[in-house]
Parts: structure tokens; sequence; C-alpha cells
């Protein structure tokens, strides 16, 4: 299926353009991107962007899930005593002109080697024979999108091998600017200005501090946005989204006016727009 537009996602201008290029070169052949950057940033809307912006229909492959290689492609079963072969959906994706194929967390399969069939359908050869199905061929226009969250604090994932990155164009994603991020809160949610503009400063303040910096995403910033859209306070909100202690949200909540004079985290110098 095309998937429907998000009317209030910001990328920067940079960004836009790239994936301006990666829609001309998959006009020529198949193109790999991997989207790289903090969880919560918008990865996955971007991918979901890309497909609706083109009109193009979007598979998402769930790449934790896969346990041992090709599984992928199908599987074998057991039914009535007599073993049988399962095709998954990838195959059908892959051969189907314009898809948008994400493989979503590419570095936290089970199996160490369940991404090996991937090589060939993202080699410049763009194909694969397996004894159940023959040969797969990718189809023209095909855009694999591969998102990850890289580093020791995301349990289960893997560095990429070196091989299979090699083959990607690479877009990094970073936390959105205060003033940006602001308006995204406000679009999103309805809240006023100033509640969406404490929000994010106080995200800005847990992201930044030196002793015992707290990851606070853009997905977090939202769901406390959407918190304060039906009543709850500020407070209220971050404790019930965050893991933090009341004595360091009211220390934060108190430097507010501090806050207010920072620039914020995220791209500087860099001008967004929708996408």
């Amino acid at each position: 299926m095309v998937p429907e537009a998000d009317p209030h996602f910001f990328l920067p201008e940079d960004i836009i353009e790239s994936m301006d290029r990666v829609r001309l070169l998959s006009e020529r052949h198949p193109v790999n991107v991997l989207v790289a950057g903090k969880q919560g940033c918008g990865k996955s809307t971007l991918v979901r962007q890309f497909a609706a912006r083109n009109n193009r229909p979007l598979a998402t492959f769930q790449i934790g899930m896969l346990s041992e290689p090709g599984q992928l492609f199908g599987e074998h079963g057991l039914k009535d005593g007599r073993t049988y072969y399962r095709k998954f959906l990838f195959p059908d994706a892959v051969q189907t002109k314009g898809c948008i194929i994400h493989l979503e967390e590419i570095n936290r399969p089970e199996h160490p080697k369940a991404l090996n069939m991937l090589f060939s359908v993202l080699s410049e050869d763009r194909s694969i024979y397996t004894d159940e199905l023959g040969h797969i061929k990718v189809a023209e226009n095909v855009v694999f999108f591969a998102t990850l969250n890289e580093g020791d604090e995301f349990v289960g994932t893997e560095m990429l091998d070196a091989a299979l990155r090699d083959r990607f164009y690479v877009a990094m994603l970073d936390y959105l600017p205060r003033e940006v991020e602001t308006r995204v809160l406000c679009l999103k949610t309805g809240i006023e200005e100033a509640d969406a503009l404490t929000i994010v400063n106080v995200a800005g303040q847990l992201r930044n501090n030196n002793r015992e910096p707290i990851v606070v995403s853009t997905r977090h910033t939202l769901m406390i946005a959407e918190m304060v859209s039906i009543g709850a306070s500020i407070e209220k909100a971050f404790a019930m989204s965050l893991q933090i202690s009341p004595d360091m949200l009211e220390s934060i909540l108190l430097s507010f006016h501090v806050a207010m004079k920072q620039t914020g985290s995220g791209r500087h110098g860099q001008n967004y727009q929708l996408y």
C-alpha cells in the first residue's frame, strides 16, 4: 500500500535534496539507502514519507524477527506429516516495480547470518536464486531503505557488517532544532506554543545534562505534548513518559528561564522544511 503522508514532518534541506536524488537514481536502477540516527528522530517516518511523497507502495520488514538465514524469503513447515515451503512477502516486494522496501532495525537480527541473502539483492546484480523459488530479480525503480540504531545502549544490536553497509548511501538524522521541534508539537497535538517551548527546553536540558544525560527523543516530546493536550501538567507528563526523578525534573523546570536562552540541541545552521 502507498502510505498516507504526514503533513507535519520536517527535514533539513540537504536531506530533502538527497531524497530527491535517490528518486532520480531509482529511475535508472534500484537504490539502497541507510538511514541512521538517534532513536525517535524520524527514521521510519522518513521512509514512509518518501513512499507517500512519490506515490510508491511500501513494504516493511522487521529484521529483528529473523532467526535463521533466508527467512526473509520464506520458511519450511510441517503439515500432515509432510514438509512444505511457505513463501513470505519479501520476494513479491522486491519484484514489484517502484516498491519501497524498509528493512527496519537492520542491525538487530537474531541470527548473525540471517542477512547473508541480502547481499545479492543489494548488489549490482540485483538478483538471487533459491531452490524453492527459483530466480528472483529486483524490479525497476525499487528503493531499499534500511534503518538502524547504533550504540552500546541498544540491547540486541550489532555493528552492521562493513560489506553490507558499503552497499548503501547514508542519510544521518538528528534531533530537531528547538524552534522546529516546538512547531511540530504545536501542529501535531494542538498545545499552546508556550507549553511546547517549555517541553522542548526541558528535553534539551535533559539531553545536554553533563552529569547524567537522558535521551529524550522527538517521539517522547510528542508523547509528553499529547498528555498536556488532554489536561496533564508538564511535570506529570514528563513523569509518565520518562524514568526521571522528581528532584531532577523540579530542578530543570526551575531553570526554565536559563533554558529559554539556549539554542537547543540538534543541527545548527540548517534550514528545515516540510517534507
